[in-house]
């Protein structure tokens, strides 16, 4: 006699032990496989023990077609994911098996339920990681081996950001990108894997998803089979890994499919009781040793623009730098739609960043500050009705924030417009001569959507000539 089927209840599986099977018993995390006639076998992870005799598990594929008194072969081993040079440039599934029509993946597997580094082999994020983005280096730098995370409702723009980030990166810096796609809709997949391939970053970078039509089980893994591949590279191969993980609020949702189908009774506004526990597990794998840098830029999806809801909280928890994308900005056509004034980071002191860039991004966000208050002033009254240093104020305001836009590689074949990559260096010289008041007698649209300073009032002299 063997393991058995015991009851299928949608992804939830139960499975009867033998006699002999119950004397060793399957630990929490192992793999039960279930031969399928025509199709791979389908993996169960034992998540609670029932029974002496009798196991629960999650299906981490579709359990149609799986009945009651179907053997199961127990192979006492954990959930494994492949790791190596062999999943560069390929787009695979939370299991490892290609999705973009390649061969399998050959070489080594890697557990996906491992722990965190110690307290003693991690190292704190305290340096810079520079993306590029004006207003992200200015206002929110990215820490080097640390988390950052990009919040916003539904159409902000996180992905695309995000999209454009694996770009710069790939391109200005030395290492491996790896992206998990959560609960990522097909098109959204597939139109990241043709931007990978013809921006010709795709060798550099793996691409782990969990789509959108999966099982919960699927979905609620794809993360830490991610954190798995990108743990390589760094401890085993010794580089800087930037993992991309979109979005960690269906990784929260999918914990919540599980709990439910679990049994497990809702906390707070109908989370899982251990919500807690789950995002702690994925996001204290996120860190950096002696051996490399492994640094994460997740998008979050904010539920009705509420950051305040449970999910999105406990994931702030974790973050030292967090990109809170404005609806408003992004309506104003302020790309990318970052809100200065709610965006911040753990690395914004002067004795991180230095004396200079502390400085400037402390007067910028005044001065953007100082606009906020007068908004509505301005719009019940007019502008005239300020006081001169008031007035001055607005203008600069409303010219720092149309500087730190920018045009991005990954919009270019629909906005026409190159994207531009620019140095702290020049922003800071940028945001220094704006504040100082040195080209108040521009128009507002010659600071918009542009790179360089520089260039900026290069163009809008052509342009006032050309108009003479």
């Amino acid at each position: 006699m063997c393991a058995k089927v015991a009851a299928v209840s949608g992804p939830v599986v139960e499975v009867r032990l033998s006699a002999d099977d119950a004397r060793r018993l399957p630990t929490i995390g192992e793999v039960i496989r279930a031969p399928r006639r025509h199709a791979d076998p389908l993996l169960l992870e034992v998540v609670n023990h029932v029974a002496p005799d009798r196991l629960r598990t999650i299906a981490l594929g579709d359990t149609r077609g799986l009945a009651v008194g179907d053997p199961l072969e127990l192979t006492h081993a954990p959930l494994c994911v492949p790791v190596g040079a062999g999943v560069k440039g390929r787009v695979l599934d939370m299991l490892g098996r290609p999705l973009d029509g390649g061969p399998p993946v050959d070489g080594p597997t890697r557990p996906v339920l491992r722990p965190s580094q110690t307290t003693l082999e991690r190292r704190p994020a305290t340096e810079m990681f520079e993306t590029g983005l004006k207003v992200i280096d200015l206002l929110a730098p990215l820490p080097r081996g640390g988390n950052a995370g990009l919040f916003g409702g539904a159409g902000v723009g996180k992905t695309v950001l995000m999209m454009e980030l694996m770009h710069n990166t790939v391109q200005h810096h030395q290492g491996v990108s790896v992206f998990a796609g959560i609960g990522e809709r097909s098109r959204e997949a597939r139109e990241l894997w043709l931007e990978m391939q013809q921006s010709g970053v795709l060798d550099h970078v793996v691409l782990i998803l969990g789509q959108m039509g999966e099982t919960p089980g699927v979905r609620f893994r794809t993360g830490l089979s991610a954190i798995t591949v990108a743990e390589y590279f760094r401890d085993d191969v010794s580089q800087d890994v930037l993992l991309f993980i979109d979005n960690v609020f269906r990784f929260v949702q999918a914990g919540n499919e599980v709990s439910g189908t679990l049994g497990r009774p809702p906390s707070r506004i109908g989370y899982q009781p251990t919500l807690a526990a789950e995002v702690a597990q994925l996001e204290e794998r996120i860190t950096s040793t002696d051996r490399g840098a492994l640094t994460s830029v997740q998008a979050v999806y904010v539920p009705a623009d509420d950051i305040t809801d449970p999910g999105v909280a406990e994931i702030f928890n974790h973050l030292d730098s967090f990109l809170v994308l404005s609806r408003e900005a992004a309506a104003e056509g302020l790309y990318p739609a970052v809100d200065p004034l709610r965006s911040s980071s753990s690395l914004l002191a002067s004795g991180l960043v230095g004396e200079r860039h502390a400085s400037v991004s402390a007067r910028v966000r005044a001065t953007l500050a100082k606009y906020e208050e007068l908004r509505d002033i301005i719009a019940l009254m007019g502008i005239d009705e300020l006081s001169p240093h008031d007035r001055q104020a607005v203008i600069r305001a409303r010219r720092l924030r149309r500087f730190l836009t920018q045009p991005l590689s990954v919009t270019e074949q629909f906005t026409g417009i190159a994207g531009v990559h620019v140095t702290l260096a020049d922003t800071l010289s940028g945001c220094e001569a704006i504040l100082t008041g040195a080209h108040d007698e521009l128009p507002e649209q010659a600071f918009y959507m542009g790179g360089r300073l520089e260039g900026m009032l290069e163009a809008a002299q052509r342009d006032a000539e050309s108009a003479a």
